[in-house]
């Protein structure tokens, strides 16, 4: 499986792509399996803010069942025909990311970008860990809004691009760019989907109001450069995707 040209057009103008059928059963049912073996075991309600906010299971996060999910499927392949073969590196551990159903009417949305620091998300004050993009894997169905969907605002990361250029990439660690954002869009999903997300896309996970726990694996990936450049990157979106 190879990304296709309207996915690259896709990306290159709403900052995403769902990569449908990605990853086979097998390897889904592997990853589910060791997930809902450690969850089983039982989790200390202190550590539920620390699990949202990184990963879930994090004895898993460098094991294959994981792992396999980038580098047993074509979602390498891929990330890397985006950046140049050879240039893409795992920007920390993977995160298992899971939603259980909540007993809370869903309320009003709140954009993020990553590696901005919150309090209960490991991340320095005064630091922007950014990377290149987001890669992810569903496993488990998402036919609904509100069902723990990854949910991005199309268009930000070039949105973004052009009010870093114009007031400097130090006005992120005050918060997102105060820009007029565009209508959220919740995406749907099946088992075995994939997903490609330009670092610079605003998203947030809606909550869960389906009766199922919603299971997904995200990849932060960056080019081998970007420590050196990380600030540029913010105001030039495509300077590290040498394949669009």
């Amino acid at each position: 499986m190879e990304i296709t040209g309207l996915q690259k057009q896709t990306l290159s103008k709403d900052g995403y792509a769902v990569l449908p059928g990605l990853v086979p059963e097998k390897l889904t049912n592997v990853a589910l399996r060791a997930i809902n073996h450690s969850i089983g075991k039982g989790i200390d309600p202190k550590d539920v803010p620390t699990f949202r906010a990184n990963s879930y299971c994090p004895e898993l996060r460098n094991s294959p069942p994981i792992i396999d999910l980038l580098h047993k499927t074509p979602l390498w392949k891929i990330a890397e025909s985006l950046v140049g073969k050879g240039k893409l590196r795992l920007a920390g551990p993977p995160q298992i990311a899971l939603r259980f159903p909540a007993m809370e009417t869903p309320g009003e949305l709140h954009p993020h970008l990553d590696g901005m620091y919150s309090p209960n998300n490991r991340v320095r004050k005064g630091t922007i860990q950014s990377f290149t993009m987001l890669a992810g894997v569903f496993l488990s169905n998402i036919p609904n809004n509100f069902w723990g969907n990854f949910c991005v605002w199309p268009g930000t990361h070039r949105l973004f691009a052009e009010y870093f250029q114009a007031n400097g990439t130090e006005s992120l660690l005050n918060g997102l760019p105060p820009i007029e954002m565009p209508e959220p869009e919740q995406i749907l999903a099946q088992t075995g989907d994939g997903l490609i997300c330009h670092y610079q896309l605003a998203h947030t996970v809606v909550q869960n109001v389906s009766p199922y726990v919603r299971y997904a694996i995200f990849f932060r990936l960056a080019h081998k450069d970007h420590e050196s450049r990380k600030k540029e990157a913010l105001t030039n979106p495509w300077l590290e995707w040498t394949g669009i």
